[in-house]
């Protein structure tokens, strides 16, 4: 995971200041964006910005370096928050997060979140990887459930980063998806990028990054039509089940953003839960495989259905 991000204006921020678009693709305040644009952590089309207030157009190239985000917003540690820690070792920590919890610290989540409770379990994970989201090396949306590697070392973070990268960690997920695909099993290749017309919105476009999904019918109802699909990610883009299942035609049911929130399933929340994780430990070698069941929210919808 790059601490340096590169982005292409798109259509729909055409004509946006500079500081609103460093704030939406780097997920940090408004504020925060002017403090890295002033110490000279951005760049337009390579030349460095010369203030927040300047107006971009599409098709211009924005490069941010999270490593000038402002010292006085790294997460604090808080007790408070319940982590449910599935494995730890000298090097890897693995938690089964809960819905409704924020990953790492961000624009309108400065607290509350798994890595605030982290660092209250484990302080020495604050200088592992990136500072504002310490010792995190992949994420779950705030809706989803499900297992997370959490690196408690430098040289576990860089590890996991090169595994991630060479697609040595599988990682698989259950989805309640509407209607029924053609295909029992798939891949659905399509890259993934901002939506143009909804900057806070991931979509399928063909200016996107290669973004890879491979899914399995498991079981089939009738009332109402839906699915219970396995999928399993070879890439890890921003939304990337959730948009892919909706290019296909078939949303993750409760998803609000992509389609989903449909009646009679009316759950609160998307269904996609984050169930199994495998890979070898990056230097015992021991294979690592956990599983975590579905969250008791998800298993009562799951029993109402009729096949």
């Amino acid at each position: 995971m790059s601490s340096i991000v590169h982005e292409e204006i798109p259509e729909s921020l055409d004509g946006e200041r500079l500081d609103r678009i460093v704030s939406l693709i780097t997920e940090v305040s408004r504020s925060d964006a002017a403090t890295m644009i002033a110490s000279g952590g951005v760049t337009v089309d390579g030349a460095p910005a010369p203030s927040g207030k300047v107006r971009l157009k599409a098709g211009q190239a924005v490069t941010v370096d999270l490593a000038t985000l402002p010292v006085e917003q790294l997460p604090q540690p808080d007790a408070s928050i319940v982590v449910d820690v599935v494995h730890v070792d000298d090097d890897v920590i693995v938690v089964n997060k809960a819905a409704g919890l924020v990953v790492h610290p961000g624009a309108g989540n400065a607290e509350g979140t798994l890595v605030n409770g982290l660092l209250a379990l484990y302080p020495e994970i604050a200088e592992v990887g990136e500072a504002h989201r310490p010792g995190i090396v992949h994420r779950l949306d705030v809706g989803t459930t499900g297992l997370l590697i959490v690196a408690r070392t430098q040289r576990a973070y860089e590890a996991f980063v090169a595994m991630l990268a060479a697609r040595e960690v599988t990682r698989r997920y259950t989805a309640l998806v509407w209607g029924r695909p053609a295909a029992p099993v798939g891949t659905i290749d399509a890259a993934i990028g901002r939506d143009p017309r909804d900057p806070l919105r991931m979509a399928v476009v063909a200016s996107g990054k290669p973004a890879r999904t491979n899914y399995r019918v498991e079981r089939t109802f009738s009332e109402p039509d839906v699915s219970l699909v396995t999928c399993e990610l070879e890439t890890g883009r921003t939304h990337q089940i959730r948009v892919h299942l909706q290019a296909t035609g078939h949303p993750v049911v409760g998803d609000p953003s992509y389609g989903g929130a449909r009646a009679p399933l009316a759950i609160g929340r998307p269904f996609l839960h984050a169930g199994g994780l495998e890979f070898e430990h990056p230097f015992t070698g021991d294979p690592m495989t956990f599983e975590a069941p579905l969250p008791p929210d998800l298993s009562t919808v799951l029993a109402r259905l009729e096949p």
